[in-house]
Order: structure tokens, then C-alpha cells, then sequence
């Protein structure tokens, strides 16, 4: 059992809504963090991690861990998604599940790269079971396509069964019409009403690629042509014309939406997420969308216009693995005009927030759950806590869930490495 109360002294403390501390510390009693300063309170005893930064935990808030098998992202650096989606369809059909220890796997590699919570969108047919044993917190957000009428009244059965299910050490239950070009419109309303009603969120791709801006407007293109080849194509699939700000409209009406990528989204469609940005968030994933032959991404646009962007590590279909730290560094390479602490907010509060949970995760402060991730600094770190941390090349040496280091399970999966933490700590 862990300590009841404990107190961690770092080189820097990043609560994020609040500057770094130098040689702060955090003190956990109960699962929650009940101080963060510059001493512990009372002058208890403090356990010095170092020349570490200690962040909230992680929340990576898009993946798909069914996915967790690809030894290396499909395809070339450079294809375009309508290339890419085949390879995925044959990837699925290869094998004959997921598979638990593929979820297992893809858990454990997010849990050792520091992060604490997740949005996962699963496939159908899934099973729980990793999910309920794992501390890690989980969103689990059934995924649905329907191209063709006949298959829309399944997957508007399957996600109301998901709803109603209650999954053991499941953090949260939500949907995910997959994409404008998979799901129907009939079957997009019906699931948006049901998780309305039901209080669930809903994660949607949208406005991924050109291709698929073109589909909306015309019913026509590269988009279309690979839908046909795969048999995925039907009459009144995409309500011609349209565009992203129609779909936005739509999920609008769920309790939270996320939207998955935003690469194309303009001006207007930036505005609308701004106003509603208290429970509509866009998920950007930056090494994902580089895998791709995309324009450059408009975060600093995006988040000028007062767009809620949260972080991704998208699946390791399109990526060379699940850690949030990395995507965080490589967006701070592509992005030299995003500020280093807007980014660590991206990775933490701004998920939470995407998620509501911001009552939660995503800071140090008083009152919160003791997720913690501590992550190695140079020796003599810049003047800037948040530049050091993502330039520095440092990793995760301990990370706690409720004030729980972790991991805790007896054996990890078959292929993934336990990072070796500190016996000392707590």
C-alpha cells in the first residue's frame, strides 16, 4: 500500500496555471495533492527526486490501441490518407481480433511514457478486460461506421450497448462516429442525440485531409474512389455539398466534442470551436499529421483564435510509438512560435478540459488527483523549466495515478520494458 501522505521535492514544479517552482514541492495525502510550494507543509519529510521536472500526469487525449501491433506507422512518410486507409483495412482483416494483449501493450507503453489518462477509441467487438486491470484512466469511446443504410441501425444498437455497459476501473464511456466519410447522416444524428441524452462525449475525424474536404462539397474525388474500391461507398453517404462547419453544427449538441485532426478547418470554423470552446476541443497529432501529406498545421492560428487544443499520439498506424512526451517535443520543433508552456498545457489541463474532467487532472493545485509524471532535466536547465523539458531529451523516470507510483502490475506484456524506477520513492 502507499504512504497515506507523502511530499515530492523536484528541481522544478510545473503546475501549469501557475508559474514553475524551483526546488518546489507537492505533497499527496489521500490521492489528492494537498499543498504545492516551496516546502512541505509542517516540514515533513520530503523525498528529493532530483533534477526532474514534475508535471501533472499525461492525458493523451486520441488513440487507438487496437492498433498497438504495428511495429512501425503503414505506409511511406508522405502518402495521402486515402492511400494509407486501405492498408489499415488490411491490416484489421489479417488478424483475426485486436487481441487483449495489443490493448496490454499499447497501455503499458502510454502508462511508462508518463501518461495517466487517455481517449481510446475502440473498435467493435473490444474487450474491457485490459482496461479494468490497468490504473491508467480510460476513455473509451466506441467507434462506429456505417457507410451503407443496412449497417446503421447495428452500430446505433452497438453504441447504446456500449453506453449501458459499466466496465469495470472505466473512467468515462463515449462515442465515435468514426468520420463523414464512414457514418451516415442519419446515424451521426441518432448518435450524437443518444450521447445527449446519455451525458457521454463524442470524438468525430473531421476536415482530415484536402480529399476529404473535396468529398463534402462535391461527392466526388480520390475520396470517393477509394470508398468504391472498398465497397464502403452508398447514395446520400455525404449530404452534398457540405463542409466541416456543418458537422461542427451537429456536434455541437453533445455534452463535449473532440474533434480528431482539424487539419483543414478555416477561419469561420476556428471561430465557431472558440465560442464553444468550454466543451468543444480539437485534437491535434503532430507526428501523425506528418506521416501524411498534409499542409503545415495551424496551431498557432488556431490557438490565436481561442480554439481548445489538446494533444494525440493518434495509433502506431500512423505513428513510431504512444508517447505524448514525444509528440509535445516534436510539436515544439515544428511550432518555434508556440510558447514551451502552451504546449505542456496542451499535453494537461487543455485535454482535461477537452475530456471535462478539468475539476481533476490536468494541474498541481490543491484538490486534484494526484497524477504525477516526473521527467529527467539537464543538469543546468535553460531559464525556462518548459523549454528544458521538451528540448532536453530527458525521460520519465516515475509517474503516480491518485498518489500511487506506478506501474503496479506483476508482469508487463511481452515486449514492453518497465522503466527502473526509484525503489526510494513513494
Amino acid at each position: 500500500m502507499p504512504p497515506s501522505s507523502f511530499s515530492l521535492r523536484a528541481r522544478y514544479v510545473l503546475p501549469v496555471t501557475s508559474e514553475p517552482i524551483e526546488h518546489g514541492v507537492v505533497t499527496v495525502a489521500g490521492g489528492k495533492i494537498v499543498a504545492v510550494g516551496p516546502a512541505a507543509p509542517g516540514g515533513g519529510k520530503v523525498h528529493d527526486l532530483g533534477e526532474v521536472a514534475l508535471l501533472p500526469g499525461l492525458i493523451n487525449a486520441h488513440t487507438h490501441l487496437e492498433l498497438s501491433d504495428c511495429e512501425r506507422p503503414l505506409g511511406t512518410t508522405g502518402l495521402r490518407l486515402v492511400d494509407w486507409i486501405p492498408q489499415v483495412v488490411a491490416h484489421r482483416a489479417k488478424r483475426s481480433d485486436p487481441g487483449p494483449a495489443i490493448v496490454a501493450g499499447g497501455l503499458f507503453e502510454c502508462l511508462q511514457a508518463g501518461t495517466t489518462a487517455l481517449a481510446d477509441t475502440v473498435a467493435p467487438g473490444f474487450s474491457p478486460a485490459e482496461f479494468e486491470r490497468a490504473p491508467i484512466r480510460a476513455a473509451l469511446f466506441q467507434e462506429l461506421i456505417a457507410p451503407t443504410p443496412e449497417r446503421a441501425d447495428r452500430a446505433l444498437e452497438r453504441a447504446r450497448r456500449h453506453l449501458e455497459s459499466k466496465p469495470g476501473g472505466c473512467w468515462q464511456l463515449g462515442l465515435s462516429p468514426h468520420a463523414p466519410y464512414t457514418v451516415r447522416p442519419e446515424l451521426l444524428d441518432a448518435a450524437i442525440d443518444l450521447a445527449a441524452r446519455s451525458g457521454a462525449p463524442v470524438a468525430m475525424h473531421l476536415a482530415e485531409s484536402l480529399e476529404e474536404v473535396e468529398l463534402l462539397a462535391t461527392g466526388n474525388g480520390p475520396f470517393r474512389a477509394m470508398l468504391e474500391s472498398l465497397g464502403a461507398w452508398s447514395d446520400g453517404l455525404v449530404p452534398v455539398p457540405a463542409r466541416p462547419l456543418d458537422y461542427l453544427r451537429k456536434l455541437a449538441a453533445a455534452p463535449y466534442a473532440l474533434i480528431v485532426h482539424g487539419n483543414c478547418l478555416n477561419a469561420a470554423e476556428w471561430d465557431f470551436l472558440a465560442e464553444r470552446r468550454d466543451r468543444m476541443s480539437v485534437v491535434y497529432c503532430p507526428r501523425s499529421h506528418a506521416h501524411f501529406d498534409y499542409p503545415a498545421y495551424p496551431l498557432g492560428k488556431m490557438l490565436a483564435a481561442g480554439v481548445n487544443v489538446c494533444l494525440g499520439t493518434d495509433s502506431r498506424a500512423s505513428a513510431p510509438d504512444l508517447s505524448l512526451l514525444a509528440e509535445m517535443r516534436f510539436a515544439a520543433e515544428r511550432h518555434p512560435d508556440v510558447r514551451p508552456a502552451t504546449l505542456v498545457e496542451l499535453a494537461t489541463r487543455a485535454a482535461a478540459c477537452a475530456l471535462g474532467c478539468h475539476a481533476e487532472l490536468g494541474r498541481l493545485v490543491p484538490g486534484m488527483k494526484a497524477d504525477l509524471t516526473a521527467v529527467t532535466l539537464p543538469p543546468s536547465p535553460d531559464a525556462d523549466p518548459c523549454e528544458a523539458l521538451l528540448h532536453s531529451g530527458g525521460r520519465v523516470v516515475a509517474t503516480w495515478i491518485e498518489g500511487t507510483r506506478q506501474p503496479p502490475f506483476p508482469t508487463a506484456p511481452a515486449g514492453v520494458r518497465l522503466v527502473d524506477n526509484s525503489a526510494t520513492l513513494p
